[in-house]
């Protein structure tokens, strides 16, 4: 029974036991290839394999491929890429993918999808490791000045406070402002820069309302922390809204973007797939290739 959403037999598993593969078993952890020295590299852009199987059993067939030493197949950021004899035309490839049921589109966008993987990853690594130090002096001079019944040492408390008190306390928020707020413009730019195409054309969505939201929060608590206003500081709950939405946008929720560009191809591409008449429902839908 294939590892699929469907629960059926698709033509990459009828591949798979024509050529007599052996993929009952497949191994767990890194795949590790020894590719050799005259061999180039390609990279096609995937869309529909949405298992571990099927990127297992779709490597199992490049790999069968005579002159291909090395594949890898990654669902998450969408890629194949394949190592393989110069003698070994991505024609021939695309043929092999194609013998799978997957519709390979001659545009190439191999390299702005994985460049956008890789921005999204650096995204997850700022929003959590900037939440982190912001996190950490909170935790360890405001949060018991602010919970004074938590902690058994008053003198301790006391010591803290005095130092909030003091012009130490202008470069603490100084250096909490500036990570919060790198942390939100830089994990939270797509949603900033879709937010404000959408307040452009008239529309409030929940993404505007999160970075209102946020935007709000940080100019309350610079206005706290540097006026006399003397409101409470909430540069942490800049950090921990940001590190939220982005690990939830990473690893919880289809990014919008992605989803209006996919949705405009299928569109696109319904009649001449309709035509063709020859992919079943449970296989993938759209491959793109990308280049070398």
């Amino acid at each position: 029974m294939p590892d699929d959403h469907h629960g059926r037999s698709t033509r990459l598993d009828a591949v798979v036991r024509d050529r007599g593969i052996d993929a009952s078993d497949p191994g767990s952890g890194p795949r590790v290839a020894r590719v050799p020295e005259p061999h180039v590299h390609d990279t096609f852009s995937v869309k529909g394999i949405d298992t571990k199987r099927r990127e297992e059993l779709l490597e199992a067939v490049l790999r069968d491929r005579d002159g291909v030493s090395a594949a890898s197949a990654t669902a998450r950021n969408g890629t194949v890429g394949v190592h393989h004899d110069p003698a070994v035309s991505r024609d021939g490839l695309r043929e092999t993918l194609e013998a799978c049921g997957l519709v390979v589109d001659p545009a190439d966008r191999a390299f702005e999808v994985r460049r956008a993987s890789q921005f999204a990853s650096a995204r997850v690594a700022v929003a959590v490791l900037f939440g982190l130090m912001v996190a950490t002096p909170y935790i360890a001079v405001l949060y018991p000045t602010r919970l004074e019944w938590l902690f058994y040492d008053p003198m301790t408390v006391a010591y803290l406070q005095s130092l909030l008190d003091s012009r130490m306390a202008t470069h603490f928020f100084v250096n909490l402002g500036a990570l919060s707020g790198i942390a939100f413009l830089v994990a939270c730019g797509p949603l900033i820069k879709r937010s404000l195409a959408a307040a452009a054309a008239g529309r409030v969505t929940n993404e505007s309302v999160f970075v209102g939201s946020v935007a709000a929060l940080f100019a309350y608590s610079t206005a706290a922390a540097f006026t006399g206003f003397g409101g409470t500081v909430h540069y942490d709950l800049v950090a921990y809204a940001v590190a939220g939405a982005t690990l939830w946008t990473h690893f919880g929720a289809a990014d919008p973007a992605t989803e209006d560009h996919g949705a405009a191809e299928s569109t696109g591409s319904a009649d001449a797939e309709v035509a063709e008449g020859e992919l079943a429902d449970s296989d993938p839908v759209a491959m793109t290739d990308g280049g070398q």
